[in-house]
Parts: structure tokens; C-alpha cells; sequence
């Protein structure tokens, strides 16, 4: 009963953490990025057009030249058609360039599009969600392993070594990718974990309340119990820290972890014995 109660309150929505918590302006943030995304193809199309525009511009201007050097000796070859043949490369020349000018313009109306996009963005949620946006991009161009245990690396990888935005995108694709597969408790763990580092206990919570809930049998179950009791420390709830290192105990009597939480327990009543002296 004590261990479903600590769970219940790890992971039921309303109780600790809000599951629904931002669907709502999720959801807006969500929608902004596909408008964004499209605005960034349809700039990336229109940059291609104008490049390929650019060398007609430069054959049309050598038909021209070579159309006037034509005009000079066209009394002495009679030949009518050099005028005809010189007005429509004229012609082409100005609808070319006519084509630049609208490439160029609509660029810089994506250009401030986007940039409008960015200031939504900003205004929604601030500079988090610019710099979400910016990882979700970065883990789009990120080449995947096929290997479930190698993609659960590269994610864990990233989280160390402080790109965290891109972990959580790598640790919520693999959740995804691989919904029933046992390592999916310890990609909640890993998730915890970037939580964990920016000092978000209530998220870390929910993910390390995950491993213990649908995942037992983890490997990083264990330290989930001790991560969770960490969190409640730093949330200046001691009951409940307490109650998650005997809940490591009971549970998982053997490991290394169960060590640690006897060890802190034992700190524990060694500093309420000298509060109440």
C-alpha cells in the first residue's frame, strides 16, 4: 500500500504532476512548427529557382550582345531576321529578370514570415520554446541508429554531454518508436534525468514515477527510487523522501542502491536526534 500510495503520487494525473499540464499551448507551439516548416521549404524552393534563373539572366545577356554585333552588319547581309531575333531575346531577357524580381521579393517576405513565426514562438513561451524548436530541427538532421540499444546510447550520450532539448527529443522518439520494448523504462529514466539536471522535480517525477509504475524490472528502476527521493528532498517534502529510499529497500534489497538508502536513512535519524536534543 505504501508503494502504490508513493507511486499515485508520482504519476496520477491531478494528484502530483498534471499529465495534461500545456496540451493545450503544446498543441499551438505544434502547429506553429509545421507552419514553420513549410514556410522554410517553400523559401528553400523559391532560393533554388532564383539560382537556376540567375545563369538564363547571364545567356540571355550573351544573345543580345552577339544580336547587336548582328544589327551592325545586317545591311551588308540582308538578313531581316537578326532584328527579329534580337527584340525577342530582349524580350526573354526582360521576363527573366522579371522572375528575379518576384523570387526576391517573395524571399524576403518568407524571410520576415518566419521571422514573425520565431516571435510567436516567443511570445507563447519564451525563449524555451525557440530553443525547443531548434532542437526538434537538430534531432530531424540527426542520423538514427537502426539499433534500439545504440539509439538509447546516442540519447543518453546527448544528455550528457549537456544537449539536453535533443536527448528528450531522442528519449521521446525511441518511447515511440519501441512503446512495448523493456529499455523503454529506462529511456523514461534517461528522460528524468535531463529533468533532473535543470532541477524540474516535478517532471522528474513523473518519469521516474513511469520506470516504477509499467517498468520494475528496469536496471534503472532502482535509481529511479533514489532519484525520486532526491526530488522530494529539493521539493522540502521529507516524508516522502524517506518514504522512497525504504521503498528502494524493501524492493530492491540487493542492489547498490538499496546501499545508499540505508545510508541515508541512517544520516537522516542521525540529524533528527540532534534536533531533539
Amino acid at each position: 500500500m505504501r508503494r502504490l500510495a508513493l507511486i499515485s503520487l508520482l504519476v496520477l494525473p491531478g494528484c502530483f504532476y498534471p499529465a495534461d499540464r500545456g496540451r493545450a499551448l503544446e498543441a499551438k507551439v505544434d502547429r506553429l512548427g509545421t507552419d514553420t516548416t513549410r514556410i522554410q521549404s517553400e523559401l528553400k524552393e523559391t532560393r533554388e529557382q532564383l539560382a537556376a534563373t540567375l545563369p538564363k539572366i547571364d545567356e540571355k545577356v550573351a544573345e543580345v550582345t552577339k544580336a547587336l554585333k548582328g544589327l551592325d552588319t545586317a545591311s551588308r547581309r540582308k538578313d531581316a531576321d537578326i532584328g527579329i531575333q534580337f527584340q525577342k531575346t530582349v524580350e526573354d531577357l526582360a521576363q527573366l529578370r522579371g522572375q528575379v524580381e518576384t523570387y526576391l521579393h517573395k524571399i524576403t517576405e518568407l524571410e520576415a514570415a518566419l521571422a514573425a513565426q520565431d516571435q510567436k514562438l516567443v511570445a507563447m513561451q519564451g525563449e524555451a520554446a525557440l530553443k525547443e524548436a531548434e532542437a526538434k530541427k537538430k534531432a530531424e538532421e540527426l542520423k538514427r541508429p537502426t539499433d534500439k540499444k545504440e539509439f538509447l546510447a546516442l540519447a543518453n550520450q546527448k544528455a550528457k554531454a549537456g544537449d539536453l532539448l535533443l536527448a528528450r527529443q531522442l528519449f521521446n522518439e525511441f518511447m515511440k518508436k519501441w512503446p512495448k520494448d523493456g529499455l523503454v523504462g529506462d529511456a523514461h529514466f534517461g528522460l528524468g534525468e535531463t529533468y533532473f539536471s535543470e532541477s524540474k522535480c516535478r517532471e522528474a517525477l513523473f518519469e521516474y514515477g513511469k520506470v516504477l509504475q509499467d517498468f520494475p524490472k528496469a536496471a534503472s528502476a532502482p535509481e529511479s527510487y533514489l532519484r525520486s527521493s532526491d526530488c522530494f528532498a529539493r521539493l522540502k517534502m521529507k516524508e516522502e523522501s524517506r518514504l522512497a529510499l525504504e521503498e528502494l529497500i524493501k524492493s530492491y534489497p540487493k542492489s547498490a542502491e538499496a546501499k545508499t538508502a540505508k545510508a541515508r536513512i541512517a544520516e537522516m535519524d542521525k540529524k533528527a536526534k540532534k534536533a531533539k536534543k
